[in-house]
C-alpha cells in the first residue's frame, strides 16, 4: 500500500503530464492553425503547460481530511447543539397546590350598584334649554355665505341706441364683436352708460356676461369708457379706429 507522500508525488506527476500533453497540443494547433512562428508557439505551449499543470496539481492532489476527524467534528457539533438546548421549565408549585378558599372579606364584598337608568323621552338640563329656544335662530355658516355671489344692482339700460347710432364699444379693450353684440342685447349702446356704472352695477354686469363673467372688472371697462365718453382716446381705441384690431 502506497504511503501518503508517494500518492501525492504520483498525483503531481500525472497532473504535470496532463499539462505537458495539453501544452503540446496547443503548440501543434498554434503552429498549424494559428500561423504562429516557432518561438511564439513554444511560449504559448509553455503558458498552457504551467497554468494547467499547476491547476490540476492543486485541485487533484490536495490532501483530504481523514475520515476520523470528520466524524469527530460531527460528534462535537451534535454535543454543542444538545448543550445549547434549554432544559424544560419546572411546573409551577401553585399548579399542584389546591386553590385557597376565598376569604370572608372577599366573599362578603357587595357588587357595585348599577348606574341609574335614564328613561326614554326624559330631557336633560341642557336639552330643556335648547328645546325652549327651538325655532328662534338658524345657523348661517361661512361656506353658505361664500357660496352665494353678490349679484349687485342692474344698471339703467336702453331699448335702442340714441339717435339710432350706437358707439363702437369694440374700442374698449376686452370687448370684441361677440361681447359688443351681447352688451347691445342687454341694453348698453354708449360709452357714457358704461362710464356711469357703480361698483354694484359693475358686479351685476360681471355676473351676467354669459361666458365672459368678470371680464368687465378684469379689463377696467368703466375707466376706459370714461375716457372715450369724454371724447378722448386710448392707445387701444386708436388701433381699433385704424383697423389694426378688427
Amino acid at each position: 500500500m502506497m504511503s501518503e507522500p508517494m500518492k501525492k508525488s504520483s498525483c503531481q506527476i500525472a497532473s504535470w503530464a496532463m499539462g505537458a500533453a495539453a501544452g503540446f497540443v496547443a503548440f501543434v494547433m498554434l503552429m498549424a492553425l494559428g500561423d504562429w512562428d516557432f518561438i511564439q508557439a513554444v511560449f504559448g505551449a509553455a503558458v498552457v503547460f504551467v497554468v494547467l499543470g499547476g491547476l490540476l496539481s492543486w485541485i487533484l492532489c490536495k490532501p483530504l481530511p481523514p475520515l476520523g476527524s470528520v466524524q469527530a467534528g460531527l460528534d462535537e457539533a451534535d454535543t454543542t447543539t444538545a448543550a445549547a438546548k434549554p432544559a424544560p421549565a419546572p411546573a409551577p408549585a401553585s399548579a399542584a397546590a389546591p386553590m385557597a378558599p376565598a376569604t370572608p372579606a372577599a366573599a362578603s364584598a357587595a357588587p357595585a350598584a348599577p348606574a341609574a337608568m335614564v328613561k326614554d323621552g326624559t330631557l336633560l338640563d341642557g336639552e330643556k334649554e335648547l328645546a325652549a329656544r327651538k325655532g328662534e335662530w338658524t345657523y348661517a355658516g361661512t361656506e353658505t355665505a361664500a357660496a352665494t355671489p353678490a349679484e349687485g344692482a342692474k344698471p339703467a339700460t336702453l331699448t335702442a341706441a340714441r339717435g339710432g347710432k350706437a358707439d363702437n364699444l369694440k374700442e374698449i379693450k376686452g370687448v370684441g364683436p361677440k361681447l359688443e353684440k351681447m352688451l347691445n342685447g342687454m341694453g348698453f349702446y354708449h360709452f357714457d352708460q358704461i362710464a356711469a356704472w357703480t361698483a354694484a352695477e359693475l358686479a351685476w354686469v360681471d355676473e351676467n356676461l354669459s361666458g365672459f363673467k368678470g371680464r368687465a372688472s378684469r379689463d377696467n371697462w368703466v375707466d376706459q369708457a370714461k375716457i372715450l365718453a369724454s371724447g378722448g382716446e386710448t392707445e387701444f381705441s386708436k388701433r381699433v379706429e385704424d383697423g389694426d384690431v378688427y
